[in-house]
Order: structure tokens, then sequence, then C-alpha cells
């Protein structure tokens, strides 16, 4: 720390809700599954519900009606397959990932499971793919976060210590992924999770968007 400021070697990213908005998707794809289960798509809310519900590990049936199976089938082939159409950059996002990269090593993970190769794919697409030194997926590790296995095999990669890195997500499994790899932890409020959810978790810092990261960091 330098006065309210971190001095990080390594930043971990997140992709969805940090990089990316990703609301759109989640709109289209829980519509498209519902159909499938011959329901009318519910209210907004409740499509923005759901994946936090799913990367928590909750339960989603009071919404399908006894047909969860075959709405999460449909739910996650349709989220992996419109992402790269319906997902589009946070404002700002390639100048403050040129600001950060001079400042540390960037490393990207996320919870999607698609192979890196299409991650980085799309990262090309929005030009940003040149900032970061790794790419980590779902299908990269055992157990995704809020594991912290996907950061500490970051680390060793990086060859950074756990104390000199910090995560930035917009999720509560980021501050536990980092808090569980020993690394620093601010919560960004540009996702999906409120404000009341991320403080519970304690994180280092609490920050509107990865647009106010650089001016913490030394």
């Amino acid at each position: 720390m330098n006065g309210d400021k971190l001095r990080v070697a390594g930043i971990f990213l997140d992709l969805d809700g940090t990089i990316v908005d990703s609301k759109e998707a989640y709109l289209e794809t829980a519509r498209i599954a519902f159909g499938t289960i011959g329901q009318k798509m519910l209210e907004e809310k409740i499509a923005f519900e759901i994946p936090k519900r799913l990367e928590q590990g909750l339960t989603i049936s009071d919404f399908t009606n006894g047909e969860t199976k075959k709405f999460l089938r449909v739910y996650f082939s349709t989220y992996y397959s419109i992402t790269e159409q319906k997902t589009k950059l946070m404002p700002n996002v390639p100048a403050t990932l040129e600001v950060l990269s001079q400042k540390a090593k960037l490393a990207l993970i996320t919870m999607r499971y698609t192979p890196k190769q299409a991650i980085i794919k799309e990262l090309e697409c929005f030009g940003i793919s040149k900032y970061f030194s790794h790419v980590v997926t779902a299908l990269d590790t055992r157990k995704p976060k809020p594991s912290p296995e996907a950061l500490l095999a970051c680390m060793q990669t990086l060859n950074v210590r756990s104390s000199d890195c910090i995560i930035a997500g917009d999720s509560i499994n980021d501050i536990r992924a980092g808090k569980a790899a020993g690394a620093g932890t601010v919560a960004l409020l540009s996702g999906l999770f409120q404000s009341e959810e991320l403080t519970k978790e304690k994180p280092d810092l609490i920050l509107d968007d990865v647009n106010a990261l650089p001016d913490c960091i030394v």
C-alpha cells in the first residue's frame, strides 16, 4: 500500500460485468430458454437473477416449473452461442487496460465454460487481447471461482506472488476466490451484484467500474 493506493505486480480481471456488458446476452438467453419450456419471458430482473444464482450454485426451480434440466440445457448452449454478438465492451475499457498494462501484468479469469481460444477471439474482436498475458476459463480448472485454483495458476504462470496481486470483478465469487488465494480484492458495481451483496464479502476496495482502478494503483 502507498497511502490509499495498491502496489501490484499482477492484476486478474473478470470478463462478464467487468470488461464486457453481458446484460443483453442474459436477456436474450433467458427469453429463448423460457420459450423452449413453454413460458413467456418473466420480468427483466429474473433474467439477471438467473446467472447470479447459477454462479453461486443456487436453484432456479422456482422460475422453471419443473423443467429446470431442459431450461438449463438450452440456457447454456444459447448463452455461449450468442455472447460474441450480444456482448459489448464496457465504456473506456481499452484506454483503462492500456494504463493498467503499464502498471502490472494482466490476466483474464472467466467462469464461462468456453474454450480459451473462443475467449481470446472475443477479446481480439474488441481489440483488447494484446493487454492480457494469460487467459483462464472454467474449462481450464477443476474448480472455477470461488475456488482459488485459477488465480494460483495465473500467479505461477506470471511469476508473481499472491501478496502482489489483486483480482477485480463484479461478483461475490471474484472476491471469495481472491481472498482464498491471498490476493487483494476489488469489487466492481458494473455487473449483476448489488453494493450490499458485495459489501458483505468485505473486499479491500469497492469501485463503480474497472475504469476507476488505475487511480487506485501505484
